[in-house]
């Protein structure tokens, strides 16, 4: 039986989150989602490697809550440096909230990966622009066959010297995009990366929020510079997912899982990552089964404040068939 190697990328933050019901919750956030996700879906049949840089004040805690799932490795969990993220949430609504950074985690270089070269597939999550340097990408391609999925979430996003985390143009996005093999994004960060060469002042700000005319072109052009399929999520309307067919470009649309209560959206954006990187381990070009995962994953998630929202295989499986009638 084949042993999968999984590679998790990205910071592990202290978040303080403050939801629109006004509840509040403290947790650690952002790499965790999509290291447990991914390892209650491997089970027996595969390891999980979250790398990641942490304050020393919390590397214990978060490997004493990694360390009850017995296929997360903790080894390339690190606090050399002191340094990690610290993130603030207030949600204004279910979907829209208020950022503010108060850490910032040291970057992941390639002496980090030491020992993952061989990993199935590398799942970057970063959320912050400065997490995952070009450089990490590119000695991943040079040096691993491993498939590449990166969230556009870091480089669409910046923090100020007063702490706000704001969205920013992806302007050098070109020069990254052949070293990514699948690149995940929501509507809102897909509208950063998809610009005008020159702006009038007056349209600074003024982007139509739901707009999605833009994401064929974008597709196309991101999947001519070496991404092999940009997946957008377009939030209860499912997933967008782009490919090309003998160089034909492909849409498909992959409807969400339904739930009927929203408790906690914070991590959905990882765990739809995590998805994603599991459902193309043993069939990488199937990016509408890989949505499907992500979508589920992206669901369970919204459904309570802690990690016992994510299922095993079966019970997976299950909730896909229920809602795809076809995994």
């Amino acid at each position: 039986m084949q042993k999968y190697k999984v590679a998790v990328l990205g910071p592990i933050p202290r978040d303080h989150i403050v939801t629109h019901r006004g509840e509040v919750i403290e947790k650690y956030g952002c790499a965790t989602h999509t290291a447990i996700g991914l390892a209650k879906l491997l089970e027996d049949k595969g390891t999980v490697y979250p790398v990641s840089h942490l304050r020393k004040k919390d590397e214990a805690s978060v490997k004493e809550l990694l360390n009850d799932y017995t296929n997360i490795n903790l080894d390339h969990i690190t606090s050399d440096a002191d340094q990690g993220d610290i993130i603030s949430l207030k949600f204004i609504d279910q979907n829209n909230r208020l950022e503010k950074q108060t850490g910032f985690m040291n970057p992941i270089i390639p002496e980090d990966i030491e020992g993952l070269l061989d990993c199935d597939v590398f799942v970057c999550v970063p959320i912050t622009d400065f997490e995952i340097p070009l450089e990490t990408l590119k000695y991943i391609k040079e040096h691993s066959d491993a498939l590449i999925v990166f969230d556009a979430h870091g480089p669409t996003n910046t923090c100020t010297t007063s702490g706000d985390r704001r969205t920013k143009f992806w302007i050098d996005r070109d020069q990254w995009l052949p070293y990514i093999d699948v690149l995940k994004m929501n509507l809102e960060e897909s509208k950063c990366c998809w610009f005008e060469k020159e702006y009038r002042l007056e349209d600074l700000g003024h982007i139509s929020e739901n707009d999605t005319s833009h994401l064929p072109a974008f597709a196309d052009h991101a999947l001519n510079h070496g991404v092999k399929s940009l997946i957008v999520t377009l939030d209860s309307n499912g997933g967008a997912v782009f490919f090309k067919e003998k160089d034909v470009l492909r849409q498909e649309i992959v409807p969400s899982v339904k739930v009927d209560h929203v408790i906690d959206t914070t991590g959905c954006g990882d765990s739809f990552a995590g998805g994603l990187g599991y459902g193309l381990l043993g069939d990488a070009t199937n990016y509408v089964r890989a949505t499907k995962y992500a979508n589920t994953l992206g669901a369970l998630r919204t459904q309570g404040r802690t990690f016992d929202v994510f299922k095993t295989k079966t019970e997976t499986d299950e909730i896909i068939l229920k809602t795809y009638g076809s995994i």
